[in-house]
């Protein structure tokens, strides 16, 4: 087959399957321009338009489809032999991309990446971090790492941490100004620093838990951000009280620049899990990424 016209027909699929150019450019790691110069060859050579495009949206003509219905099975059955030749490799190589919540990135991920960087040096990892939900399979990840309630559906789930700790937190200067808290309902009194979900754009209700029972209350928010550093980085700055992951405050603590608040309060998070398509090949790049999540 002409090279050319099969590179396009793979970029004709991406295109239409990322729903943009732009987000299609991104996944390939090519520029728009250049995509868009690969879909005028190719309609150029099949003689035919397959695209419907305008400033704001496109989508595959009749005839498209019709090129779509039969040229998707033709490309997972080319993924699945690339698969299986993969397994054939004596060590794993390839790019395993992840999406992740920022503090499993940093405290699960990361960790665990040095031992899979020194066992299998031809594998890299992209780690995209993302606090939102995401659709892994629709943005072509590997896998994503979140709590057990957010993950989506139809995917095998691997559980790769305890249940997250959390702790209240608030500068000594706040507190020299404030007083501390002995109680929840003392927090009426105070300046609470709050979490924006990216998803649902809601700020999170605080949670509490105290001798097992769990409950929930409004606290007045001085400071609203959508970054779980940025809500550590305002405890430093004496904003208000916070309610931070443990190993994200921990070196604060132990060096005096924050101080823990209503002990015995803090509720916890459930475990992370990763998560990945069920009917998706595994690649044994990513069998060795998992390995070294499992076992960290």
């Amino acid at each position: 087959m002409d090279r050319d016209l099969w590179s396009g027909l793979a970029i004709f699929a991406q295109i239409v399957e990322a729903g943009s150019f732009a987000r299609a450019a991104r996944r390939l790691g090519l520029s728009a321009s250049a995509l868009s110069h690969a879909m005028r060859v190719l309609e150029a050579k099949l003689d035919i338009r397959l695209l419907d495009r305008t400033t704001r949206s496109l989508a595959p003509t009749s005839a498209g489809e019709a090129l779509l219905e039969r040229l998707r099975p033709a490309m997972a059955s080319v993924e699945e032999v690339l698969g299986l030749l993969d397994t054939a490799r004596d060590r794993p190589m390839g790019r395993v991309r992840v999406n992740a919540h920022r503090p499993a990135a940093v405290h699960i991920i990361l960790p665990r990446l040095p031992a899979l960087s020194r066992d299998c040096p031809d594998v890299s990892v992209e780690l995209v971090v993302n606090d939102g939900l995401v659709d892994i399979v629709a943005e072509r990840f590997d896998c994503g790492v979140r709590h057990a309630e957010a993950l989506q559906g139809d995917m095998i789930s691997i559980r790769i941490s305890d249940p997250v700790s959390l702790v209240f937190v608030a500068s000594p200067g706040y507190l020299a100004h404030h007083g501390c808290p002995d109680h929840a309902e003392d927090l009426g009194r105070h300046r609470c620093i709050s979490y924006r979900h990216s998803t649902s754009g809601t700020v999170h209700r605080w949670e509490f838990e105290r001798n097992g029972v769990t409950s929930q209350q409004a606290v007045p928010t001085s400071f609203v951000t959508n970054d779980v550093d940025v809500m550590r980085d305002a405890a430093l700055a004496g904003l208000g009280i916070a309610c931070l992951i443990t190993e994200q405050a921990t070196p604060h603590l132990l060096s005096g620049d924050l101080v823990k608040v209503l002990p015995g309060w803090a509720p916890a998070l459930p475990p992370n899990h990763l998560y990945y398509p069920s009917r998706r090949q595994p690649t044994a790049a990513f069998r060795a990424f998992l390995h070294a999540m499992r076992d960290g």
